[in-house]
């Protein structure tokens, strides 16, 4: 992957899904930059405001099931709340889960310009330290 900053995220090109990169220096930014890179997919959040803080724990896991896991968060609360997170946080809890926090808006606060991911296919799925830090690569259902 040709990493043009040292964190980022972007869409890649996927016949029926939609499939995401993100890198980081460390796994935990990688993990926030691939929640802006689900959100980047389907809706422009620039120029929304903060309308709730959402913190919630993943239990201890690989970096696979780590990522699914916030993913499928993220998802999760799309359905059941309409709530979009605008930035994310992720640190890890010592014992091998992870703490995300992260400021979010309603659905009708920002314009969908895509596809709503369903779930998070576990098909050709990558998370893992490389030469520059970390990455990972997804692929969403719509």
């Amino acid at each position: 992957m040709q990493r043009s900053t040292q964190r980022g995220h972007r869409s890649v090109p996927h016949t029926a899904d939609v499939r995401v990169e993100a890198w980081a220096p460390d796994r935990e930014a990688c993990l926030a930059e691939a929640v802006a890179a689900l959100v980047e997919t389907f809706a422009d959040i620039s120029g929304a405001r903060a309308e709730a803080d959402t913190e919630f724990e993943l239990p201890p896991g690989d970096d696979e099931d780590l990522l699914v896991g916030l993913l499928d968060e993220v998802i999760f609360r799309l359905d059941a709340e309409g709530a979009l997170p605008l930035d994310c946080d992720v640190r890890s809890t010592g014992d091998g889960g992870l703490r995300a926090r992260w400021r979010s808006t309603s659905t009708e606060a920002v314009e969908l310009v895509g596809a709503v991911p369903k779930a998070v296919s576990l098909h050709e799925l990558r998370v893992g330290p490389d030469a520059a830090g970390w990455s990972c690569a997804v692929t969403l259902d719509v």
